[in-house]
């Protein structure tokens, strides 16, 4: 009886930690954002940490110095380092259709990037297989990248909204869970209505 009420509470406890874990996220982001009591902790962002959450430890510097300032300037090296290629191929007297087909190359996977990491942002990629198969091409076009992470920067680190969402998502079910569950007696005593003495 006592092994089977056991199996009981770390079932219990196990379900638990996997309601507290936002709607989109699973593996790897799934482990990360659940606390060793059970509770959703926040994901961290890439060059922002958790500081996303209170727009503390320089958040502020962060975004404006490392990502926009960084981004922006990688970009614009970048589009000089194409400019210099698409000059070495006209003193090497290339074909002009090489050089139409470098810059529409370059272009295209650029405009690719850019709409796949804003998208990014916002929301989970759905099928992960093209997204792996859409690599190359970002990395081709990894300035579109680049100036999407400036864009959203200005306003937000990027991906923090989504982050956000799903956090007090998380927050809310489990916090939610936790009043109503049987198998806690302060947070049956406080769900509990109190009953008026008797006179």
């Amino acid at each position: 009886m006592s092994q089977n009420k056991t199996q009981g509470k770390s079932r219990t406890k196990s379900e638990g930690r996997n309601e507290s874990v936002g709607p989109h996220e699973s593996g790897e982001a799934a482990e990360a954002a659940v606390a060793a009591d059970g509770g959703p902790r926040p994901e961290p962002l890439r060059f922002f940490g958790t500081t996303w959450l209170a727009h503390d430890g320089g958040y502020t510097a962060r975004r404006a110095a490392a990502v926009a300032v960084g981004s922006l300037a990688a970009a614009v090296g970048a589009c000089l380092l194409l400019r210099f290629a698409y000059q070495g191929l006209t003193i090497a007297d290339a074909s002009p259709f090489i050089g139409i087909l470098v810059i529409v190359m370059f272009s295209v996977c650029s405009a690719i990037a850019f709409r796949k990491t804003w998208e990014g942002f916002s929301k989970r990629p759905v099928d992960r297989a093209r997204e792996e198969q859409l690599r190359s091409l970002k990395g081709i076009g990894f300035i579109g990248s680049l100036l999407a992470y400036f864009l959203r920067s200005l306003t937000e680190a990027p991906g923090e909204r989504l982050r956000r969402t799903e956090y007090e998502t998380a927050v809310a079910r489990y916090e939610r869970r936790r009043t109503t569950r049987t198998g806690n007696p302060a947070a049956r005593k406080a769900s509990r209505p109190k009953r008026p003495k008797r006179k």
